[in-house]
C-alpha cells in the first residue's frame, strides 16, 4: 500500500482521492494532526485542478518543486516524545540534524515571543523544511548555520514552473533573467526581500542560513493574524508556502509524524529524499499551462451528444452558469500587520492615595516582521475601585504609537482608597492584542506624629480631662494629610493590650471606647474627643499609631484632688 501511494505521488497526483487514500495510510499508525478543513484545499481561491487559484509568484517559493516523500508507515518509537530521544531511538526518517533542529525550535521562541497568538509549533517548520530541502540536504550547514553552497531550486521560467521575472539581480540565486527559489526553504527573491530576517545575530538576512530562513517561514506563516492551532489557519499558511493540494497533505503527513517524536542526529547525517514533484506540463510560449481543449464535434457518422432535457415548450435547458467564487479578501503587507505588544520598561505601578504615580503605562507595537510599528492606535483602559484615574480625569485613553513603536500613556493619578487595581493597553483590530499591568494605592502615611503641646493631662475619678489633646502627623517633614491614626487606651505601651479600666472615650450612646480609628485632617493635625477617667486612679497611657509607622505615647494621670483643711474658727 505505502509502495502504492509513493508511485502516484511521484507521478504528480492530483486527485483528491488519492492524497485521501495517503493521509488514510499515514492515520493508521501515527496520530492524527489537525484535520484538513472543508474547503482547505485549494487555498484562498480555487481553480478547476484543485490547485490555489491567484499569481504564481504569490507563494513563497513561487510554487517550486518539491520533495513527494512521505514518513514511514511506523511511527517513532514513543508516542508524544520530544526530539529530546537519543539518535538510536526511532526511525532514520525521524532524525533532524541538530542546527536544522535547533533552528526551528530558536524560531519558534522567538514568534513565540512577537507573536504568541500564532501558536508557532516548530514540527511545522521542520516539516515544510523536509519537502524543501530535505532539512537542508541532510544538515550540511557549517557552524553558523549556512549551507557550504547555495540550494537553489530551477529556473521559474514559464517551462512546467512558474514565469517569474528577475527580481534581485541575481543576488541570492545568481540569475539576473529568472529567480529561484533559494535556501533551506526555498524563498523565492522577491518574497526573502520582504519576509527576510537576520536570527543568528551575524548582521546578514541570509536565505542559505537556516538560522535565517527558519524564523522568516515562521513569521511568513504567521502572517494576516494567522492562529496555527487552528486547522484552517494552518491549511491556509501551508498554502501560502506552495498552492497545491498535494503539497499541503505532504507538509501535513510530515507535521503529524515530527508531532509523534524525533531525534535528533549530527548535521550532514539526516536522511536525503529522493522523490521531487512533477512540474507542471504542457505550458504555453507565454508561460502559462495550456487549457485542456474542448471536445471536438462528432464526424460524419460519428456519435452526436445527447441534448439536454427539453424544456416545456420543446427548446433544450442551458448548462446552467457556475457561480463565482469571491475573491478573497486581500492579506495586509507585512509592515502593516500587528504582531505584537510588549512592554516597553514600564516598573512597579504603586503610588499613595491621592498621589501621582513616578511610573507611566508604556507599550512597543511591532509588525509582523517584527519591527517597531507607528502611528497604531493604542488604548489604555483602568479597571478597579480605587478611583484612579489618567491625568484629566479619564479612565479610557488613545494613544498614537511613536517612530519607535512606543505608546506612552498619561500619567495616573491616584484615588483615594488604598487597593488593587489594572491597567490594560490594547491594539489592533482584527486579532487585538492586550498587555495588562497590576498597579496599587497605597494608604497615606505619616513618618513622624507629636502633640502640640506638652501639657500634663490629669483628671479626678468620674471626671472629664480637662485639656484638649491635639496632634500633627508629618510625612518626610510636610504635613501629612488624609493618614489614618489609631488611638489606643492602654495600661503599658510596652504591652499594647487595649485597658478594660481607667480613660476611656464615649461612644454615641455614651458608653466607654478605648480604641479609636481617627483621621488628619487637611493640615496634618488631629484633635482627639473627649477623654474621661473612671472610678480607678492610676497612671494610664494613650497610644498613637499611624499608617506608616509612626507612634506616640502619651501619660494619663487619674487621682483624687488633695482635701484642703477647713480653716481654723
Amino acid at each position: 500500500m505505502a509502495a502504492h501511494i509513493r508511485r502516484r505521488l511521484r507521478k504528480g497526483a492530483t486527485t483528491t482521492a488519492v492524497a485521501a487514500a495517503a493521509v488514510a495510510a499515514l492515520a493508521a499508525s501515527q496520530a492524527p494532526a489537525a484535520p484538513l478543513t472543508e474547503g482547505s484545499t485549494g487555498g484562498d481561491q480555487q481553480t478547476a485542478g484543485g490547485e490555489s487559484g491567484g499569481p504564481e509568484d504569490d507563494a513563497a517559493t513561487g510554487n517550486s518543486p518539491y520533495y513527494t516523500d512521505l514518513p514511514p508507515l511506523v511511527t517513532p518509537d514513543r508516542p508524544g516524545s520530544s526530539s529530546n530521544l537519543p539518535a538510536a531511538t526511532g526511525s532514520a526518517e525521524a532524525g533532524i540534524p541538530a542546527s536544522v533542529l535547533a533552528a526551528y525550535k530558536q524560531a519558534e521562541r522567538t514568534v513565540a515571543g512577537t507573536d504568541p497568538a500564532c501558536r508557532l509549533p516548530w514540527q511545522l517548520l521542520a516539516a515544510i523544511g523536509k519537502v524543501e530541502s530535505g532539512q537542508a540536504r541532510g544538515g550540511k550547514v557549517d557552524a553558523n548555520g549556512t549551507t557550504p553552497s547555495p540550494i537553489l531550486g530551477p529556473a521559474l521560467n514559464g517551462e512546467g514552473f512558474a514565469l517569474i521575472k528577475d527580481t534581485d539581480g541575481g543576488a541570492y540565486d545568481g540569475d539576473a533573467v529568472h529567480d529561484r527559489a533559494v535556501g533551506p526553504m526555498q524563498f523565492i527573491p522577491s518574497t526573502w526581500a520582504t519576509w527576510g530576517q537576520d536570527a543568528n545575530g551575524d548582521g546578514r538576512k541570509d536565505p542559505n542560513n537556516i538560522y535565517d530562513a527558519a524564523l522568516a517561514a515562521g513569521r511568513y506563516l504567521c502572517a494576516g493574524g494567522r492562529d496555527l492551532a487552528v486547522a484552517a489557519d494552518l491549511d491556509r499558511a501551508v498554502l501560502s508556502y506552495n498552492q497545491s493540494t498535494e503539497y499541503l497533505r505532504t507538509v501535513r503527513s510530515w507535521f503529524a509524524y515530527y508531532q509523534r517524536g524525533t531525534h535528533e542526529v549530527p548535521d550532514g547525517s539526516g536522511v536525503l529524499p529522493t522523490s521531487p514533484s512533477t512540474p507542471t506540463p504542457s505550458p504555453t510560449p507565454g508561460g502559462t499551462t495550456s487549457p485542456t481543449p474542448s471536445p471536438s464535434p462528432s464526424k460524419p457518422g460519428g456519435t452526436k451528444p445527447s441534448p439536454g432535457p427539453s424544456k416545456p415548450g420543446g427548446g433544450s435547458t442551458p448548462t446552467p452558469k457556475p457561480t463565482p467564487t469571491p475573491p478573497p479578501k486581500p492579506t495586509p503587507p507585512p509592515a502593516d500587520t500587528l504582531g505584537s505588544l510588549e512592554n516597553a520598561g514600564t516598573g512597579p505601578l504603586t503610588a499613595t492615595a491621592g498621589g501621582t504615580f513616578d511610573e507611566r503605562v508604556s507599550v512597543r507595537a511591532r509588525n509582523a516582521l517584527g519591527a517597531p510599528m507607528a502611528q497604531l492606535p493604542v488604548t489604555f483602559t483602568v479597571t478597579g475601585t480605587t478611583g484612579t484615574l489618567f491625568d484629566g480625569g479619564k479612565k479610557k485613553v488613545t494613544v498614537l504609537s511613536k517612530a519607535d513603536g512606543t505608546a506612552t500613556a498619561p500619567a495616573l493619578k491616584a484615588g483615594e482608597k488604598s487597593g488593587d487595581f489594572t491597567v490594560t493597553a490594547t491594539a489592533g483590530t482584527t486579532r487585538p492584542r492586550t498587555l495588562t499591568y497590576a498597579a496599587s494605592v497605597t494608604a497615606r502615611q505619616a513618618d513622624g506624629i507629636v502633640r502640640t503641646d506638652t501639657k500634663a493631662l490629669v483628671a479626678a475619678p468620674g471626671e472629664k480631662f480637662a485639656d484638649a489633646v491635639t496632634l500633627k502627623a508629618t510625612y518626610k517633614g510636610a504635613a501629612a494629610a488624609g493618614v489614618a491614626v489609631t488611638a489606643t487606651l492602654v495600661a503599658d505601651a510596652d504591652k499594647p493590650a487595649e485597658n478594660d479600666k481607667g480613660p476611656h472615650f464615649k461612644d454615641a450612646d455614651g458608653k466607654p471606647l478605648r480604641t479609636l480609628a481617627l483621621t488628619t485632617d487637611a493640615e496634618g493635625l488631629l484633635r482627639l474627643p473627649d477623654l474621661f477617667a473612671d472610678e480607678n486612679p492610676g497612671t494610664y497611657q494613650l497610644v498613637l499609631t499611624t499608617e506608616g509607622g509612626a507612634k506616640v505615647v502619651i501619660e494619663l494621670t487619674v487621682e483624687a484632688a488633695e482635701e484642703t483643711a477647713p480653716p481654723e474658727a
